[in-house]
C-alpha cells in the first residue's frame, strides 16, 4: 500500500503499472493482482486508506474556544500532511478522470467529514448557505496550501497554520458582512 501510494502520489495513475507497484513493494505481480485484482483497485485501496489514516487524526480532543480546536485540528492536519506525504498528495492530487466514481467518492467524503468536523467544533448544527460557502472554501484553501507546503517547504509549517487559523478568522469576518448569524459566531470562536 505505501508503495502505491508513493507512486500515484508522484504520477498520474494511468502512468503507474501494476508492475511498476510490485517492484516498488518488492513483491511479485501476481500477488499484487491477489490482493487487489487490478490496477483500480490497488488505487482506490490506496486513496482509502490514506482518507481514513486522515480522518483519524482529525477526530478532535474536545474542549477549549472553538478557535483553539480548529488550530489543534491544523496541526494534526499537518502532522498527516509530513508524515504521509505521499498518502496525502496522492488523495488530493489527480486530474478530472481521477475524480469520478469510487475515487470523487473517497475525496468528496473526507471534505464532507473535515466540514462537519468543522462544524462541530464552532457548534454549528446546521450553516447558512453564507457560512457552508465560507467553510468549503476554506477547507479547499487548507488543501492547496498543504500541496503548496509539500512542494516547497519554504515556510514554516507552524506559520503556516497560524496563518490558516487567521485566514479562517478574515473569511469569517468578510462572511459576517452577508450574514448576521456568522458575525454571531465570530464572536463566540475567541
Amino acid at each position: 500500500m505505501a508503495a502505491a501510494l508513493e507512486l500515484f502520489s508522484k504520477h498520474d495513475a494511468e502512468e503507474v503499472s501494476i508492475d511498476d507497484v510490485a517492484s516498488a513493494a518488492g513483491a511479485s505481480r501476481a500477488l499484487v493482482y491477489h490482493y487487489f485484482g487490478g490496477k483500480q483497485e490497488l488505487y482506490v485501496a490506496a486513496l482509502r486508506s490514506a482518507a481514513e489514516q486522515l480522518e483519524a487524526r482529525l477526530r478532535p480532543t474536545e474542549g477549549g474556544k472553538p478557535i483553539d480546536e480548529l488550530a489543534g485540528g491544523l496541526r494534526r492536519y499537518f502532522d498527516f500532511v509530513e508524515e504521509h506525504a505521499a498518502g496525502f498528495a496522492a488523495l488530493l492530487r489527480g486530474g478530472p478522470a481521477n475524480r469520478a466514481g469510487e475515487v470523487g467518492e473517497i475525496v468528496d467524503g473526507v471534505r464532507q467529514r473535515l466540514f462537519r468536523l468543522i462544524m462541530k467544533q464552532m457548534r454549528v448544527e446546521e450553516p447558512s448557505p453564507v457560512l457552508r460557502t465560507t467553510l468549503r472554501s476554506w477547507i479547499a484553501s487548507v488543501e492547496t496550501a498543504g500541496l503548496d507546503w509539500l512542494e516547497h517547504q519554504d515556510i514554516e509549517r507552524a506559520t503556516l497554520e497560524k496563518m490558516l487559523v487567521d485566514h479562517m478568522v478574515a473569511l469569517l469576518s468578510v462572511a459576517a458582512q452577508y450574514d448576521n448569524g456568522v458575525g454571531e459566531l465570530l464572536g463566540q470562536l475567541a
